[in-house]
Order: C-alpha cells, then sequence, then structure tokens
C-alpha cells in the first residue's frame, strides 16, 4: 500500500473515532468519495492496526443502525420547512 494511502486511512480513522461521523460526512471532509472511505475503513485499516480497525467497525455498526433515524429526522424537517 502506498505511503499517502496509508497516511489517508489512518487520518480517516482518527477523524472518524473523535467524532462519531458517519462515512458520507468523512468523504466530505477528506474529499474523496463514500465508496473509497469504506474501503479504507473496512479492507485497508485492519491490515495496519487491527485494533483500531475494531474501534471503528463498532462506530460504523452504530451508524448504520441509527441512519434510519436521520433519514425521518431529515424528511420531518423538511417538510416542516415547507409547510
Amino acid at each position: 500500500m502506498q505511503e499517502y494511502i496509508q497516511k489517508r486511512v489512518l487520518e480517516v480513522c482518527a477523524y472518524i473515532l473523535e467524532t462519531k461521523a458517519t462515512v458520507r460526512r468523512a468523504a466530505t471532509v477528506f474529499k474523496v468519495s463514500k465508496s473509497t472511505v469504506h474501503k479504507d475503513l473496512t479492507e485497508r485499516l485492519p491490515t495496519l492496526d487491527k485494533k483500531l480497525a475494531q474501534k471503528v467497525r463498532t462506530v460504523l455498526e452504530l451508524n448504520k443502525a441509527e441512519r434510519h433515524l436521520r433519514g425521518g429526522e431529515a424528511t420531518r424537517k423538511k417538510y416542516k420547512e415547507i409547510g
């Protein structure tokens, strides 16, 4: 793995652990695609640091479990602004 990719993987990992951010938010902050962030965290990070990968996996699973709530809240907010 190239050095700049390793650096990005570790930076994204640190960002997600600090902020509990979603993959989408991390992708926006680091100006890469959601697919890249997901691949970095699920495939590349475990080869660099298994313990960090497990911590990040916990955050990703929490975000996945809560995403239907965020979607519902966004819809509620949208229609509140319209009406």
